[in-house]
């Protein structure tokens, strides 16, 4: 029987593979006709193979699959602990519920601590903060790097801080050297947002192996994907236990699914005012969510990982194509800047026009998406000026002008591994007739 099945398992993933070719073939490029993406899905017929491959066992939770990819994930960083769930921003949720456990102890962030970050970024950074109970104190931002501008963090301390929660911006590695100094010289916690950021180094370290936890996101949108599914690293066991913990409905226990009493314990404990040897599968320790991915995203995702090194590669040569074409124009444009020891794997290209620029950052995303092509704003701008934080408590500290600044005059350009040379062609060619109506005004 079981020789019987591998054969047709065998035959249905060659159709898959034939599917692929006649299905995914790449539609051709006709400028001002075809859209220029920001982003989106890279894949080819591995991604559908593993895919139905893995529905074919039809085990619908997170199974061997999702084992597979938190080993490959884990080794790639050198980072003991890798735990997948449903998305990037339920990673940061349980990143921060994960610090606020009473397993902790006095280390344990409570209600009223207060966690440094910026305003200017992707809402689900700040909002399991929120969420906590905590209190956000937003520090500005470098209009040149994005990210938290490292001479004020000091000041933004109190002796509430508990914690850091930062993400790596478009891919750029914040200034993690000055970071860990002042971790360590307050005793703080610190959450890497890397869901930009992944194959992004740092002294060549990975990012997300500075911090005590680190979060993904495998979106469409990001370096690789899963269509949802994220994940979060740790090198601390207890850390660890406390993210599976809030992730499997705030459950005591830590068995994989299908598997019973790994501790060795499970009948024998007496947990809470539970009676003495009360089944630990059936604890619970923390006030939790069901966040768990299926082994079909995982699937996708394995695929996918193979091929990241390329992915962040060809990243990188877009990302410089768009950075020499405007270094031509730096007259008009505050260009993006790395700090020396980092070897960004670029989310985007990001530009910041000028103060003295003869045009508005309108005109330019409105050139370009007439001849559709896309951009993006810095995704929230500064958040207190959303809808959603009107009625949050939270701290600024100092001001927040450069977070303004970039909200009014920045915008990114893709640079994901879907544009070939064609499209970056059409992209510069665009952008050109835009400002040759300019030179000389400035």
């Amino acid at each position: 029987m079981e020789k019987d099945d591998n054969k047709v398992r065998g035959n249905i993933l060659n159709q898959v593979k034939e599917f692929y070719t006649a299905r995914f073939k790449a539609p051709e490029f006709i400028p001002g006709t075809t859209r220029v993406r920001y982003s989106g899905r890279v894949f080819d017929e591995q991604e559908l193979i593993e895919l139905v491959n893995s529905g074919l066992d039809f085990w619908l939770t997170a199974g061997h699959y999702a084992a597979g990819f938190e080993k490959a994930f884990s080794a790639y960083h050198k980072v003991k602990h890798c735990a997948l769930t449903n998305s990037g921003s339920s990673a940061n949720l349980l990143a921060v519920c994960a610090l606020t456990s009473p397993k902790l102890g006095e280390k344990r962030l409570k209600p009223g601590d207060e966690v440094i970050t910026v305003a200017a970024g992707f809402p689900t950074t700040i909002t399991p903060i929120i969420q906590n109970n905590l209190v956000p104190v937003f520090v500005d931002i470098e209009p040149d790097t994005l990210n938290i501008a490292p001479g004020q963090i000091e000041a933004a301390v109190s002796e509430k801080t508990r914690a850091v929660f930062i993400a790596h911006t478009l891919g750029n590695p914040f200034d993690i050297d000055t970071i860990l100094k002042i971790k360590k010289k307050h005793d703080l916690w610190l959450i890497e947002d890397v869901c930009d950021a992944l194959g992004s180094r740092y002294d060549g370290r990975l990012a997300g192996t500075f911090g005590d936890i680190a979060t993904f996101s495998f979106y469409p949108a990001h370096h690789i994907t899963m269509g949802e599914g994220g994940a979060l690293l740790t090198k601390d066991t207890q850390l660890y236990r406390n993210i599976l913990s809030f992730r499997d409905w705030g459950r005591d226990c830590w068995c994989e699914p299908g598997h019973n009493n790994t501790c060795g314990r499970r009948f024998k404990m007496q947990l809470g005012d539970l009676p003495k040897g009360y089944d630990h599968k059936f604890t619970y320790s923390h006030l939790g969510y069901n966040l768990k991915i299926t082994d079909m995203q995982a699937a996708v995702g394995i695929a996918q990982l193979k091929k990241l090194n390329w992915f962040i590669q060809k990243r990188k040569e877009n990302y410089q194509r768009l950075y020499d074409f405007f270094n031509r124009y730096a007259e008009w444009f505050i260009l993006p800047r790395c700090y020396s020891p980092s070897d960004p794997s670029w989310f985007g290209f990001f530009i910041t026009l000028r103060k003295n620029a003869p045009f508005t950052r309108q005109e330019v995303v409105t050139h370009l998406d007439q001849h559709l092509i896309d951009t993006r704003m810095l995704f929230a701008g500064n958040m207190i000026k959303q809808p959603a934080f009107k009625d949050v408590s939270y701290r600024v500290s100092g001001n927040l002008d450069n977070t303004d600044y970039v909200m009014n005059n920045t915008f990114w350009l893709g640079v994901y591994p879907g544009l070939d040379q064609q499209q970056m062609d059409y992209i510069i060619r665009i952008l050109e007739h835009f400002f040759s109506n300019y030179r000389g005004q400035s």
